[in-house]
């Protein structure tokens, strides 16, 4: 058996939501940093129907002064691998 961590994409976006309240952010001004013509990509994060991609995760996280890993919220899986 091997552990795998898998990206649990509705407390993923549910901390995004917490970690932008933190720095005093908006919806309106986080879609002004990222240049988005519309909040819904940050809706997306937030609901967590959707990640932001590698680049922008990057961005967020020195928007809202924390590293990558502590944006994703992740749970352990078990794996059967053959050999």
């Amino acid at each position: 058996m091997v552990t795998i961590p898998t990206i649990d994409m509705v407390k993923t976006g549910q901390h995004i939501t917490e970690l932008r309240v933190q720095a005093g952010l908006s919806v309106r001004q986080l879609q002004d940093i990222f240049g988005f013509s519309t909040p819904q990509a940050l809706y997306k994060w937030q609901h967590g129907t959707a990640l932001p991609t590698i680049d922008n995760l990057v961005v967020l996280a020195a928007v809202l002064g924390v590293k990558v890993d502590d944006i994703l919220v992740t749970t352990d899986s078990s794996m059967q691998v053959s050999a």
